[in-house]
Parts: structure tokens; C-alpha cells; sequence
């Protein structure tokens, strides 16, 4: 699209988490107007630690705003997996370093910073919180907008960026249920200072006990430790009730560091879910109408894609839209150029277990993720 067509494109963005953070910095940066609309009416500290690959970090630098990210992020060159009683199983770099003319680390980042430095970097006013999206209406060149606060608004241009509950995606182009995992998650941060030496430097480090994985994720340029227990677990109520007895059997026999950190824990610090994905998605647009980031293809958190993916997306949107001749032409070169790759995320992020380890839990079954991978 040429650069009048740009600047003359109104874009309404349906969630400001990373994808719709994103794809605000990556479009506003073509010239178009954008306005993003959230439903919290506050954007909350919450969250732990996720790991930025260099993929990302490249494409933040194309956007002007790797220092943004960096300043409040730790470079991480390589990750290592272990047993649960921390002998070494495979230490690797993370893949995409060498592949720009900068070497480009993965950085490993706080979510709440990482959102926080993103919608650091748009214009006062763009991001309209208290938005709680009732309907989207597709009027082919343009689609409509109502919130449950009364407003309704119009864009030549609706990115739904809203989750794994999606109202956009479940309005207009699949209703689709998030799907069970068979895994609960357990998140929290805690200071370096009590993490019993299990920060010693900038990388990822994965512990591995049957039907448990831990994830160790240092955070030093704050000073405290992401902690990810990931255990597969029958019960698929979003948000379980977990003991810190049940955690202390979850992590048995793994490193003592491990067992110890779990018995200082305030449990009412830990953030404690079941594991959703969704199966992917056929079509992700229409003429004025698309999917990013967890709307289109939300995945389970084994490979750390989800948030990269988000932002990959939003990149790619902005590209196909400066390069197609049509808002609906970009639409179909994005999903042409996303999908497959977010397909296969998908796929390989559902096989997080071996077959022993899920039929301890599921006898003579699969979990639904499982079964549809």
C-alpha cells in the first residue's frame, strides 16, 4: 500500500497484552491510526518471566525500541536442561544469535516489564483501557466495534488481539473452545536473595522429573528468579486449588535447592492454572478483520513461543500491509506467512510428555491436546 493509503488507514486494536501492544508500535511506525482497546481498566503487575528470543530482539530493533527492551531485560546466551536432580542432560545456545549482522542474545524479561516497556513506546492516548469488547460486525471494507460500556467505534482495519478467549475469533471466524492441556502450571517470582542459589548467572534452566518440569528463570537486572513448575494433572478447572502440600509432592525428589525453595513459598504469591491451548484456527481474516498472536493460534508453553510468536505476527502484519496492494491483500499474505509456522508451533508444543508419563496420569487416555496433535 502506498504511503498516503497508509497514513489514511484506521486501525482498532482488540487487546493491548504483547500481540496488541505490538502490532500498535509495528503499524503506527507504517503511518496508520491506531487506537487500542482494553479491557482491564488498569494494566496490573502480574505475570513472571518469559525469555525474548533474538528473532524478536531483531525485530524490536527494526521498530527503534531494543534499548527499551534491553534496559529492563537480562541477556541470556544459552539454556541447559537437566534431571530433576540437576545432572546435566544438554546445554545449548539459543538458535537465531548469529543470524543477524548484530549477534542478538535472547533476553529474559518479567512480562509485566516487557508490557509495561512496550506500551512505554506509544503515544499518550492510543491505548483506551476499560474496553470490554460485546460485538464485532464485518462490513467488508470496513468492521464495527461495540464495547459493554456503550461505545461503538469503526476501523478500516480490526485486529483482534484478545487472547485465548478471543470474542473476535469466536464471533467471526471459529467458536472453538480453549482446549485442556492435562497440566497444571504454578508461576512465581521470587528474590534472587531466597531462590537457595539457584541463580548463578543469565540463562534458562530446565529441571526434568517424570511428569514434572521445572523452570528456572533468572531475572538478576531485578534482582529476584521467575519459578515455573509445570506437572501433568487430570484436573481442568482454569483455576485450581493447589496446597503447598501438593506442590511439595509434585517437586519429590527433585534438587534440594528445589524442594526447598517450594517449602518457603507464600502460596498466596503463586499463580496456579490449568494449561489451555486451542487447535489452530482455519482462517485467521476477512476483508477488515484478523487474528494475532494468542486469538489465532495460542500454544502451550513448553517451547517459550508465545509471546515471540505474538510479536513475529504483529511484524508481519505491518510487512504484508506495506508491501500488498489492498488491506485484504495483506491479510491473506499475513496469514500465508504465519500460519504454517504457528501450525507447527502448536503441534510441537503439545508434545511436552512421553507416553508413560501421560498414562500414569490419563489410563487408557490422552488428554485433548494430546490426542488432537
Amino acid at each position: 500500500m502506498n504511503t498516503s493509503d497508509l497514513k489514511n488507514l484506521t486501525v482498532a486494536i482488540v487487546g493491548a497484552g504483547y500481540g496488541g501492544a505490538a502490532a500498535a508500535k509495528a503499524l503506527r511506525l507504517l503511518g496508520a491510526d491506531v487506537t487500542v482497546y482494553e479491557q482491564a481498566t488498569e494494566i496490573r503487575d502480574v505475570g513472571a518471566g518469559i525469555g525474548l528470543r533474538p528473532s524478536s530482539m531483531d525485530q524490536f530493533r527494526r521498530w527503534g525500541i531494543f534499548d527499551a527492551i534491553a534496559k529492563v531485560s537480562s541477556p541470556s546466551d544459552y539454556f541447559e536442561i537437566l534431571t530433576a536432580t540437576g545432572d546435566p542432560i544438554m546445554k545449548d545456545s539459543w538458535p537465531g544469535m548469529d543470524d543477524y549482522e548484530v549477534k542478538t542474545h535472547t533476553h529474559l524479561i518479567h512480562r509485566n516489564d516487557f508490557l509495561q516497556a512496550l506500551l512505554g513506546v506509544l503515544p499518550e492516548g492510543m491505548v483506551q483501557l476499560g474496553h470490554k469488547l460485546e460485538t464485532v460486525t464485518d462490513h467488508g471494507d470496513r468492521a464495527a466495534l461495540t464495547f459493554t460500556n456503550g461505545r461503538t467505534v469503526e476501523a478500516d482495519l480490526v485486529v483482534g488481539a484478545d487472547g485465548i478467549k478471543s470474542t473476535v475469533r469466536r464471533q467471526l471466524f471459529s467458536d472453538q473452545q480453549p482446549v485442556f492441556a492435562g497440566e497444571h502450571a504454578y508461576r512465581v517470582v521470587v528474590n534472587a536473595d531466597d531462590a537457595h542459589g539457584l541463580v548463578t548467572d543469565d540463562n534458562l534452566r530446565m529441571f526434568i522429573g517424570k511428569g514434572t518440569k521445572v523452570y528456572v528463570l533468572p531475572l538478576r537486572h531485578r534482582g529476584q528468579m521467575s519459578f515455573d513448575v509445570t506437572a501433568l494433572n487430570a484436573d481442568s478447572t482454569w483455576n485450581p486449588v493447589v496446597t503447598k502440600d501438593d506442590l511439595l509432592r509434585t517437586v519429590e525428589g527433585f534438587d534440594e535447592r528445589i524442594v526447598s525453595l517450594v517449602r518457603d513459598l507464600d502460596m498466596d504469591r503463586v499463580n496456579i492454572r490449568a494449561v489451555y491451548d486451542i487447535d489452530p484456527v482455519d482462517i485467521w481474516h476477512s476483508g477488515s478483520v484478523v487474528l494475532l498472536g494468542d486469538s489465532a493460534h495460542s500454544m502451550c508453553h513448553h517451547q517459550g513461543q508465545g509471546a515471540n510468536s505474538a510479536i513475529l505476527d504483529a511484524g508481519a502484519l505491518a510487512d504484508a500491509l506495506r508491501e500488498a496492494g489492498s488491506v485484504k491483500e495483506a491479510l491473506a499474505s499475513y496469514q500465508a506467512t504465519r500460519k504454517p509456522v504457528t501450525d507447527e508451533l502448536q503441534r510441537i508444543s503439545r508434545q511436552g510428555w512421553t507416553e508413560d508419563e501421560l498414562d500414569d496420569v490419563f489410563p487408557g487416555q490422552k488428554p485433548a491436546a494430546e490426542v488432537k496433535a
